[in-house]
């Protein structure tokens, strides 16, 4: 296994900050900030790549951005998208992590796709189990079946959405041949706990409202009423009433496609960057949301 220091979770809307970061550092699956998000590629993607100089590795990523043509002669980007990779971890092999060099930091994406590129990263390129590249696409996707373990650990993953901790703890165990039987317990704890935020999701989905090829529903003070609910079990619920699915708050707006429905949901809100099938707009775009989804075949 590599002498990796230091594993860092990050998104595409909050990255650490460079100075913070120890050595080399390699980026994984952590798309370009999207326009549409409130944040933007001038005012985080690009300074943390500035900010880190010399010192950014590599950075691989399989989300669609306009601006990765930007980077199209620099070798230490590997840059695709998500219909040529549907996951990220199959896209750290043996020849890519020799090719890196010696890492001291990798930050990631703190969701599943992004645990499992760390891990494996820290491997050499190496699957932490059998399938595990096909479970992160499963999950990435939402297209395919999960094996026992990746469901597993999917579920702790979204039982506890902030617990950065556990993020950590699953990076190692997967790295360390999943034998720790206190991070086992840690996780089977979080993978419970995802029941409840699964019932919640059924209980928002009750709420959907279909119009045209279209559902929608309100989350406005759900979580306050009743606590936190997996957002992205609510969508695809949504999407078994309507070719697109949308929960919008007090806040946000997120609408989602299948992995496979040919929608271009970027397009279609002219933002640039991020995931064709699901995207993210502040609430006050909500009937701009609704008008353009009304086109929708």
């Amino acid at each position: 296994m590599s002498s990796i220091k230091f594993v860092v979770f990050g998104t595409p809307r909050k990255l650490p900050k460079p100075a913070k970061l120890v050595g080399r550092v390699v980026v994984l699956d952590i798309a370009f900030a999207a326009e549409g998000t409130g944040a933007r590629f001038s005012t985080v993607t690009e300074p943390f790549i500035q900010g880190l100089g010399e010192r950014l590795a590599m950075w691989v990523d399989h989300h669609d951005h306009a601006f990765h043509s930007k980077f199209a002669d620099d070798p230490r980007f590997v840059l695709t998208t998500k219909r040529e990779h549907g996951a990220c971890p199959e896209l750290v092999t043996p020849a890519l992590v020799e090719r890196a060099g010696a890492i001291d930091t990798i930050v990631c994406h703190d969701d599943l796709d992004g645990l499992y590129s760390a891990a494996k990263w820290k491997l050499g390129g190496r699957e932490p189990y059998e399938g595990a590249d096909a479970d992160a696409r499963a999950v990435d996707t939402r297209v395919g079946a999960l094996s026992k373990r990746g469901e597993w650990f999917d579920r702790a993953l979204r039982g506890r959405p902030k617990d950065e901790k556990l993020r950590g703890l699953i990076v190692d165990y997967l790295a360390t041949g999943m034998k720790d039987a206190d991070t086992r317990a840690l996780v089977d704890e979080a993978a419970d706990e995802f029941a409840l935020h699964e019932e919640r999701a059924h209980e928002l989905a009750k709420g959907y409202v279909v119009e045209g090829r279209a559902a929608y529903v309100d989350a406005s003070g759900f979580t306050e009423r009743v606590g936190a609910y997996d957002k992205t079990l609510a969508l695809l619920l949504g999407q078994q009433k309507a070719k697109v699915s949308v929960v919008f708050d007090e806040q946000t707006v997120t609408l989602a496609a299948g992995f496979d429905s040919g929608l271009n949901l970027l397009e279609m809100l002219s933002i640039e960057g991020g995931m064709p099938t699901r995207v993210s707009v502040p609430r006050a775009r909500l009937t701009e949301v609704r008008e353009a989804l009304r086109k929708v075949g």
